[in-house]
């Protein structure tokens, strides 16, 4: 195949004429030369077993030797079996791309196909199997932990090394937990851009078996009763606000979540009827709990201070919100209890094995904890079989504490027909 059949003289002292023409110089490549007097590069080839055209520019802006060189860049193309205008096309496809892409950063919205585009993409599509709150906490962590490293890299050039220079800080800090939830949800994520066609593989699940497994760890729970008599004597003589003192007392009357007890709002308690009504949003039930007259008593007290608000133990500061998570956390480390011998959640655990030890009804007391059972229709027969059962195991709970806040003989209290 002959090439580069002219020099550039050729091409410079060309004529339009009364009819367009072409100079080939060999090798596909032509100029085409109108008779209005335009000069453009044309290169004719045949591909799979159809005739094509695409254009180089004008001469001489684009010269001779420029135009040489991108027919030669195409025959090669061409002997690899790549189609040049499929080449050109998917360059100026990139070229709007990165141009668009330009636009939406500065407009803080995600680049186009990048890790995070496609990621939220998929929260979107996906949000509504799971509760809001779950939603919220999985975008934070994205947010937090992965879209400041790989964000904006396109989602199908992101490589395992990278993945693992996200969790491997979380490894050095010992939040393996995180680590794997991270890793986990970064992989679910590529699970839809695979099926979507964004990308073809998950680069994520080699770094699964770098992550170190996680020991289970157990909320730490007080189940001896003389210990128990202790603790609940600490807690009474506890010097904090009376809004702590209130949700310190009553948390092991009630031994529902901590989350649920600093939230409890006065608009699900009727004190009259010694019932707690709300939804739990961990396992989106309705639940009721019964209220024993001890704690009635502290909600009658807490009630003529907070009583006009929404929460019954709202937040010091007065922002409109409920105490902080932390706050019986802090009064158990000031009383002596590290997070190692007493927990704010381990009152549920203390209750559910003294009560379980003195042979109350298993099924009455996950009831009582709010454990969801995973049959559905179970879940409504349990609700109304076990309240009134309930009922007497909470007063009775009460009644055992408090005789062991005051050193009094205690004797098993014993499920009662």
């Amino acid at each position: 195949m002959a090439l580069n059949l002219n020099k550039d003289v050729v091409y410079r002292t060309a004529k339009p004429s009364e009819k367009d023409y072409s100079i080939s110089d060999g090798g596909g490549l032509f100029l085409f030369v109108g008779k209005n007097g335009s000069k453009l590069w044309r290169f004719v080839y045949t591909f799979t077993g159809k005739r094509k055209k695409i254009a180089f520019g004008a001469y001489p802006a684009v010269a001779l030797e420029t135009a040489r060189r991108k027919a030669e860049e195409a025959r090669e193309n061409i002997a690899n079996n790549i189609d040049p205008s499929a080449v050109r096309r998917a360059a100026k496809d990139a070229r709007l791309q990165t141009a668009e892409n330009e636009k939406r950063i500065n407009a803080g919205l995600p680049a186009i196909n990048s890790f995070e585009h496609i990621t939220r993409e998929w929260i979107n599509a996906t949000g509504h199997k799971i509760r809001d709150i779950t939603r919220q906490k999985k975008v934070r962590r994205f947010e937090l932990y992965v879209f400041p490293a790989i964000g904006n890299k396109p989602i199908a050039e992101i490589k395992s090394p990278d993945v693992f220079s996200i969790i491997k800080p979380l490894i050095a800090k010992n939040q393996l937990e995180t680590a794997h939830r991270v890793n986990s949800e970064i992989s679910a994520a590529y699970a839809y851009a695979i099926a979507h066609g964004f990308a073809d593989y998950d680069p994520a699940q080699p770094v699964t078996k770098q992550i170190p497994a996680q020991k289970v760890k157990h909320n730490a729970a007080i189940t001896e009763p003389k210990e128990v008599a202790q603790l609940l004597r600490d807690i009474f003589h506890y010097q904090g606000t009376f809004v702590v003192q209130c949700a310190f007392r009553l948390s092991p009357y009630l031994f529902q979540r901590p989350g649920e007890i600093r939230q409890m709002e006065w608009k699900d308690i009727d004190l009259t009827a010694k019932e707690w009504r709300y939804f739990v949003s961990k396992t989106e039930i309705q639940h009721i709990v019964p209220l024993s007259k001890q704690a009635v008593n502290i909600l009658e007290e807490i009630n003529q201070l907070t009583g006009l608000g929404r929460y019954v133990f709202p937040s010091s500061r007065g922002d409109g919100r409920p105490m902080s998570d932390g706050t019986i956390r802090t009064a158990l480390r000031t009383l002596g209890y590290g997070s190692d011998v007493m927990s704010a959640h381990g009152f549920r655990t203390t209750a559910s094995t003294l009560l379980n030890e003195h042979g109350w009804s298993p099924d009455a007391i996950e009831r009582q904890l709010s454990h969801m059972p995973k049959d559905q229709v179970r879940a409504a027969y349990n609700r109304a079989q076990y309240l009134n059962e309930r009922r007497r195991m909470m007063q009775t709970w009460a009644d055992y504490l408090d005789d062991l806040k005051s050193g009094a003989q205690v004797i098993p209290f014993r499920m009662q027909g």
